[in-house]
């Protein structure tokens, strides 16, 4: 089995809809005729994290800087970034920022200088897929949204077929999480919970088609897929930065096309490369965009499968 790497604006008129970007002239031109290798692309990002792990100490800064320039300029990862609204300079430069700013701690999951290099550079496929989506710039935006919908409208009537929790809103509730951590530390996978309960439409048809092949491949007993994280406005990205997470800009959280998913928890029940296979498949497929974080996955869902989504989704809640 083949791994993957582990992987605002002007404000809109009204509080509620999502900011829709507008490319610029500069940016249509640049946009290939033929969309970018992205298998070529993902061979390239894995050679350059070899040679970025070798230059890891603190005195390879230089020697550092100079191999992204370098790097980044071949082909196969310029065809990608050079497609992305940044642009290939825009790019190498904001990769150069968030290294020379990068501090380790125990909230990212950013381990080192290369699990950094290889989120930010794997997650702009899912910028170069969805660069005219629409933006959730605040808070008010993803709760307002008449593109998402309420998750737990949809659990309450047996709808899912995964499990998320919700991020405690009270201190009485956060001390409740952290005693039921404390009682049963396994019990759940150790993480935060959604601020956002919300999910556009595909995302759920997605994560419903996942969490039934992952009930059909993993042993008996096994828990049902499990999602940490799913939209996020970019004022709660900006949040997230500050509390010391590799939250990169633009996301593709921001516009509601990404999740992540629990992997390291199921390895207790023997289930993690069970899920591992079935997401890389997925990508393989054409369907998502993969990147291993260690103890999350971060997906991105590929624009192809979108209308075929939202048929199941119709199609499963009698829509």
């Amino acid at each position: 089995m083949r791994v993957p790497s582990r992987s605002p604006g002007q404000q809109p008129a009204s509080p509620t809809a999502p900011a829709r970007r507008r490319p610029s002239a500069t940016a249509a031109r640049r946009l290939p005729s033929a969309a970018p290798d992205l298998v070529a692309y993902r061979a390239a990002v894995a050679d350059l994290l070899v040679e970025v792990g070798a230059l890891a100490d603190a005195t390879s800064t230089r020697a550092r800087q100079v191999l992204i320039d370098e790097r980044l300029r071949e082909p196969a990862l310029a065809a990608v970034l050079d497609a992305t609204p940044q642009g290939l300079l825009g790019a190498r430069e904001t990769l150069l920022l968030e290294m020379a700013r990068y501090q380790p701690n125990e909230r990212t999951s950013a381990r080192d200088l290369t699990a950094l290099v290889r989120i930010y550079l794997l997650s702009r496929i899912d910028v170069l897929w969805w660069q005219d989506a629409p933006v959730f710039h605040t808070d008010d935006q993803v709760n307002g949204s008449a593109e998402l919908v309420d998750l737990e409208w949809l659990r309450r009537r047996d709808l899912l077929c995964f499990r998320y929790q919700e991020q405690p809103a009270t201190v009485l509730g956060r001390a409740a999480r952290g005693l039921r951590r404390r009682l049963r530390p396994d019990a759940t996978p150790h993480t935060a919970g959604l601020l956002f309960r919300r999910a556009r439409r595909e995302v759920v048809a997605l994560l419903n088609e996942l969490g039934r092949e992952f009930a059909a491949a993993a042993p008996a007993g096994t828990p049902p897929l499990w999602v940490t994280s799913l939209v996020r406005s970019t004022e709660h990205q900006y949040r997230l930065r500050r509390l010391g997470y590799a939250a990169m800009l633009p996301s593709g959280h921001c516009l509601g096309y990404s999740v992540d998913v629990e992997l390291a928890w199921f390895t207790r029940f023997g289930a993690r490369d069970a899920l591992a296979e079935l997401l890389l498949a997925r990508q393989e497929a054409g369907d998502l965009n993969v990147i291993d974080e260690g103890q999350a996955w971060h997906l991105c869902l590929a624009p192809t499968a979108r209308r075929r989504l939202r048929r199941a989704y119709e199609a499963e809640m009698g829509v």
